[in-house]
């Protein structure tokens, strides 16, 4: 008897052949074969929203073939992805197959294990149709905002632009926060530290608190002024010593978002990348003398439920690595967040015994750093808490108390292992204070500084705090997050300027007139909101036709209103003026965004045709040819440095150019950052180079 099993890639067909064998033909869809037509609508909404499939393009000769080899098998798997998506990637391949979808033909998997590919085949199950029809509201609801709003931008503003029911609020989010910071009015405030000798020869410092009744913000300086005259000569005494202990809990393991806001913060990969990454992962990889291993749990998740069997191999794995006392008494279960689909676990090394050490040879450079992040954190998860020993003082000069306090670990738990990244810790913050300080004591007062400061307005997204915020809000699910970041990037709502993203010219102007026409669609809660609706769906709360009316009724009478209130209305989109003279014509030339790009073009247009590239020069002289080097990007996004003469000179780097020069052969010097920052040179035979310490070699 032949046995068929249709999953979505290659790479996850290799690894469950591997473990099936003989007796059964693993084959890959490709992903979607079935969607709504690009060209036109694809819903008929008069007829209860009923959705018009069609093969999708590039998809004909993977149908036929699908077709031909579920004709010559007896029994069909459908094991596609354990989501949404994947769901409906069975049921369309059970249309297309003509497979009875109300037949046990589903299996599914966590993990891509020989033992859970073999448990998931032996119980198969009939086609989820509340999750089918969650996907279905949601690529419907999509289709009707996207087909519907985004030819009414193109009327409006220019043509190339999409609105999107997801994507339209995330760039309002960040729109919003730009311009909080450029109505954010400095707010001043003074710092009063006092500084003070130890025994020990040891410098130490404690913060101006207030006064024994309360706590003082010093917003001026003549407050300030007037404090420090108050304590001219005054003896600083310690008035209060408290030693106590606290524990600190580990973190739970890395749910999807939480796992791309990490791997942004600690190796400054995209969302998208990052996502890519544990797709490998997930799917499997070649490990020596293993063959194909899937390494970790489905990573689109939003729960922190980790299997029985997990845990135990943990515990067994860190009482043998650690010590019994790195265990807790009991098991450490984390409960996830109200909203969140708990189809999946957390995201965990399939096989904990797999230590990342053991089978980095086997991975890529990314593919190490995302698994071994993954398995220290899960592991920790596991762990016993850190315990500390706090201290914290307070100091009496003259009616004032200044404030100072110092910590040691003194056991070290889970931190045995693991740490968030924390860009602003400091390897110095233990130990910090003289040793056996005392209620009453006078302490050798060195000197007291004022410092003026002023408040910051609030930081611009990175994707790491933008995935956050989206989260917080309920703003899409773990399978868009990176979609939507990469949808507002390239439609150029938005622009990743170093690690930040700020919102354009045009993404300002699309999100005002939405805003104007469709609050709803750019609402944090209304969109909120539809998320619950779609997981109601899902959970065969909600008929899925009734979501669908109930938004599409308002949302039609909107564009109509829209469409008579901006008629004969269009909004010009300023041109961004740039500092560089046209050379035909004298005037400064302006940025415009055409299909490869940004690009300079005159604004005489069409009486002057004149049209530049942008070229971002950097500091850096080329070491092979003298050249300029210029910043440049690769195809997937990635800035890396190289001559201005290309082709004819091939001097390229991935490192950034200084405007400093090597004193041995005095050329250009490089940054290197990493856990050790340098500056090094290049040139073949030259090995100068220096570590952010100053120590040079």
């Amino acid at each position: 008897m032949s046995k068929l099993v249709i999953v979505e890639s290659p790479a996850k067909a290799k690894t469950i052949k591997k473990y099936l064998g003989s007796g059964f033909e693993v084959t890959a869809s490709m992903g979607h074969i079935r969607d709504l037509p690009q060209s036109r609508l694809g819903v008929d909404v008069e007829r209860g929203f009923k959705p018009d499939y069609v093969p999708m393009r590039g998809k004909n000769e993977t149908i036929s073939k699908l077709k031909e080899v579920a004709s010559k098998s007896d029994y069909i798997y459908l094991a596609t992805d354990p989501d949404r998506e994947g769901e409906a990637i069975s049921w369309h391949l059970a249309y297309i197959l003509g497979i009875d979808s109300k037949s046990p033909v589903r299996v599914s998997f966590n993990e891509i294990t020989k033992s859970a590919v073999k448990h998931g085949i032996d119980n198969p199950r009939i086609i989820d149709e509340n999750l089918v029809n969650a996907q279905q509201a949601r690529r419907i609801l999509d289709r009707l905002v996207g087909y519907k709003l985004s030819p009414f931008l193109c009327r409006k503003i220019k043509k190339g632009l999409s609105a999107g029911r997801v994507q339209s609020v995330t760039t309002r989010l960040i729109v919003d926060r730009e311009r909080l910071i450029r109505d954010f009015i400095p707010q001043e405030y003074w710092n009063l530290t006092a500084f003070f000798n130890s025994k020990e020869n040891k410098l130490f410092s404690a913060k101006f608190h207030g006064d024994t009744k309360k706590k003082i913000e010093i917003n001026n300086k003549q407050l300030c002024d007037k404090i420090l005259n108050e304590l001219n000569n005054a003896p600083y005494i310690v008035n209060k010593v408290k030693k106590d202990t606290k524990t600190r809990q580990s973190a739970p393991p890395f749910i999807t978002s939480t796992l791309q806001q990490e791997a942004v913060k600690r190796f400054s990969y995209s969302s998208k990348n990052t996502m890519r990454i544990a797709q490998q992962l997930y799917e499997g990889v070649n490990i020596k003398e293993m063959g194909l291993q899937g390494l970790i749990t489905y990573m689109r998740t939003d729960s922190l439920r980790v299997s029985n069997d997990a845990v135990n191999e943990a515990k067994e794995l860190i009482i043998a690595k650690f010590g019994e006392q790195y265990y807790p008494k009991t098991p450490k279960i984390y409960k996830s967040k109200a909203n969140s689909q708990d189809g999946h676990e957390a995201i965990r090394p399939s096989m904990v015994t797999l230590e990342p050490n053991k089978i980095k040879d086997s991975l890529t450079p990314e593919q190490f750093k995302l698994y071994k992040l993954i398995w220290d954190k899960f592991m920790a998860s596991q762990m016993a808490s850190a315990i500390y020993e706090t201290l914290n003082i307070d100091i009496l000069a003259n009616g004032y108390i200044f404030k100072t306090s110092d910590q040691k670990i003194i056991f070290a738990g889970f931190t045995a292992l693991y740490e968030d990244y924390n860009e602003d810790k400091k390897e110095d913050d233990f130990g910090k204070l003289p040793k056996n300080l005392k209620e009453g004591t006078v302490l050798s007062f060195k000197e007291l500084k004022g410092e003026q400061k002023f408040t910051q307005p609030p930081a611009r997204y990175t994707e790491a705090s933008l995935i956050k915020a989206l989260e917080e809000n309920g703003i899409g699910r773990p399978s868009t997050y990176a979609p939507t970041i990469s949808t507002i990037i390239g439609r150029n709502y938005v622009e990743k300027e170093a690690k930040v993203l700020k919102p354009t010219v045009l993404g300002e102007i699309t999100t005002d007139l939405m805003t104007d026409c469709f609050s709803d669609i750019v609402d944090v809660e209304f969109t909120a909101n539809m998320e619950n609706k779609l997981d109601t769906i899902e959970e065969g709360k909600t008929n899925w036709i009734d979501v669908l009316r109930e938004f599409y009724k308002p949302f039609a009478n909107k564009l109509s209103i829209a469409e008579e209130k901006m008629k004969d209305k269009y909004i010009k989109v300023p041109d961004e003026k740039s500092n560089i003279i046209c050379d035909k014509c004298g005037k400064n030339m302006v940025i415009k965004l055409g299909r490869f790009g940004k690009f300079l073009a005159c604004p005489s247009y069409p009486e002057c045709k004149n049209t530049k590239p942008i070229v971002n020069e950097t500091k850096g002289i080329c070491i092979k040819c003298g050249g300029i080097i210029l910043q440049k990007k690769s195809k997937t996004g990635r800035k890396f440095f190289g001559c201005e003469n290309y082709p004819k000179c091939d001097f390229v780097s991935w490192d950034e150019p200084t405007s400093e020069l090597c004193p041995n052969c005095n050329s250009t010097l490089f940054k290197k950052n990493g856990k050790v920052k340098k500056i090094y040179c290049v040139k073949e035979g030259c090995n100068f180079e220096k570590v952010e310490s100053g120590k040079s070699n």
